[in-house]
Formats: structure tokens, C-alpha cells, sequence
């Protein structure tokens, strides 16, 4: 989930809880090119008031208008765009030519709908993933468990949908380095909430001088620390070590593989990644479990050299776990 999700939930509540009846709106399928990904919402009011989005904006004009026309009074159904409609009756065209699905629910103010955006929101503001279900035929709502943290973002049945849910993905990036760096501006751009965390002050000195880190958290700690901690590690965590610093990368890892984190990885070449392999057995005391959950090396094997090249290939990889892809199914 980006940081958008969790503030559409916050703004469907505060319209619920001040008497205003408001449209959840979700991606449920993409076909061809689309610029949101199944799952992503928007909430809209009958005034055309709105937050989020669904696609580069044709999708959210033409819903909003109609909206405010007064259609979708029913409690819950599915829009299809991009594509003739059945009717003849005009259909926009994605400019990238591509198909999406969204499900469209209607929310009153009663207690029932305030109660699930408020578990809804726990949920978001927890640590743990959970399925969000919608039937199809009368638009009751709950949620459940999640068997994994990776995997499809929506699965859609004959009669009923399941989104999943969840905190906010976030990266804890262990130390400052060329390649950290990157790897931030990437994550931000991705909708990571980032932090790094570095005690060396020679290396964060300037870091709030630099434009492209002014969305990304500094935590002036150890990050094994740092990680440590309850709740800063949850399941849509991933953390990275880029300093070939020992003192900084293997403490992290140590930590972190005691905690919920989906991605847990570490920079250096195969003689570097076998060597503290062996030293996080030895003296970190992890066993076989512990140690085949850090990825080491790093990162998709791209032919990356640039420390942008490298922080593409760490972000791949990051995205191809969160996506439930294994490596040799690219």
C-alpha cells in the first residue's frame, strides 16, 4: 500500500463521521498499459469532491461526472473502462489504450460502514496484511487474514472480491552510500515511505542539503537499533544494507531477520556475500532458516555497475518479492 491509501481511508472516515455519503472506489483489473495498478482507490462525494485516483484522470472526469448526475445509487457494482460498452452509449478511451475495472461502492454514514473503516484503518496504521472482502450481490464487507505477505494485490471471484490490505510499504535503508541514496529516490518515487538510518555523522551531515531526500526520514541511529524495535519492522517492510561497512550491514541483518519483513538484503560481489554468510553464522549465530531469508547478493542480476544501476536492480528485486514473483518466473 503507498501513503495515498491510507489517507483515502482516513478521508472516506472523516465524510462518514460527518454525516457524508461517500463512493469507495478500487481498481480491481488491468488489461494493456494502465497508470495505476490493481488495488489502488479513491473516495468521492456527491459534490464531486475526491481523493486519490484510479488512472491518469480520464477515468476519475468521467465518474465524477456522472456521479454528480446521479448515477451509481446502487450499493455496490463494477465499471468497466476503456472498452464499447454494450449499450452503444458513449465510453471514454484510455489514452493508453488499455482496460480497467473498477468496483464501486456506495458507503451511507451508519454505524455498520464507520465500524469497518475504522478496522479498516487499524489495519493500515498495524502491521499485518489482511483481505479485504466485498460481495458483489449486496456489498457487505469484512475482513480476514492473508495467507502471505507477497503475492496478487486483488482476486476477484464470481460473486465477490478480495483486496489486500495493509500497512504502508516502507524501506529502511541500513546507512548512507552512493548507492543508498539512489535507492531512496527510487523507493520515494515508487511510494515507499523511506528511512535511513545512519549514526556516522560525517555521512548524514548534509543530507538534508540534498533536494532529492527531503521525503526521506533520517533516524541518527544504528540501524540495527533502529530495527529492533517493535512495530518499525512490519510485513510490508523491506530492508536494505548498501555500505560494505560490516559494523553497519551485519548488525541489520541480524536484526532483521527476527522481524515480519518481506525483503531483507544486503550489497556485496559473491566472494563478499559468502564470506558474511559465514561470519553471520558463526558470530551473528543465525541458522540456515535465518541466513536463506537475507538476499545476498543484492538485487536482480542486471550487469549494474552506476550506483543508479545498482539501486534499480535492488528495487527490482524488492518489487519482484513484494509482487510474490520467483526468479525464475521472470
Amino acid at each position: 500500500m503507498q501513503h495515498l491509501d491510507l489517507q483515502v481511508v482516513e478521508q472516506a472516515q472523516d465524510w462518514l463521521n460527518a454525516g457524508e455519503t461517500v463512493w469507495f472506489c478500487t481498481v480491481l483489473s488491468t488489461f494493456g498499459s494502465s497508470p495505476r495498478e490493481p488495488g489502488s482507490i479513491m473516495v468521492a462525494r456527491a459534490d464531486g469532491r475526491h481523493l486519490g485516483s484510479l488512472s491518469g484522470g480520464c477515468v476519475e472526469e468521467d465518474f465524477l461526472e456522472r456521479l454528480q448526475a446521479g448515477e451509481f445509487s446502487q450499493r455496490v457494482c463494477t465499471e468497466r473502462y476503456g472498452q464499447r460498452r454494450e449499450d452503444n452509449r458513449p465510453q471514454i478511451q484510455l489514452p493508453c489504450g488499455g482496460i480497467l475495472d473498477v468496483l464501486i461502492e456506495r458507503l451511507e454514514p451508519d454505524e455498520s460502514n464507520r465500524c469497518h473503516l475504522a478496522e479498516l484503518l487499524a489495519v493500515m496504521r498495524g502491521r499485518e496484511q489482511k483481505w479485504r472482502w466485498v460481495s458483489l450481490v449486496d456489498g457487505s464487507c469484512s475482513l480476514t487474514p492473508v495467507d502471505s505477505a507477497g503475492g496478487a494485490r486483488v482476486e476477484v471471484a464470481v460473486d465477490s472480491v478480495s483486496v489486500r490490505m495493509g500497512p504502508s510499504l516502507r524501506l529502511i535503508i541500513a546507512g548512507l552510500s552512493s548507492v543508498a541514496r539512489a535507492c531512496a529516490e527510487f523507493a520515494v518515487s515508487l511510494g515507499y515511505e523511506v528511512i535511513v538510518c545512519e549514526p556516522r555523522e560525517e555521512e548524514y551531515r548534509d543530507f538534508h542539503m540534498n533536494k532529492d531526500l527531503e521525503n526521506v526520514r533520517l533516524e541518527k541511529i544504528l540501524p540495527s537499533m533502529f530495527i529492533a524495535r517493535p512495530g518499525n519492522c512490519h510485513q510490508q517492510t523491506a530492508v536494505v544494507a548498501m555500505t560494505h561497512d560490516p559494523r553497519i550491514d551485519d548488525l541489520a541483518m541480524i536484526e532483521a531477520v527476527y522481524t515480519d519483513a518481506f525483503y531483507i538484503g544486503v550489497m556485496g560481489s559473491r566472494l563478499t556475500s559468502d564470506k558474511r554468510a559465514a561470519r553471520l553464522m558463526t558470530t551473528g549465530g543465525l541458522n540456515p532458516d535465518q541466513l536463506a531469508r537475507i538476499n545476498m547478493p543484492i538485487g536482480l542480476a542486471l550487469g549494474s555497475k552506476t550506483p543508479a544501476e545498482i539501486a534499480l536492480a535492488v528495487m527490482a528485486d524488492v518489487l519482484r518479492v513484494q509482487r510474490g514473483i520467483k526468479r525464475d518466473e521472470l
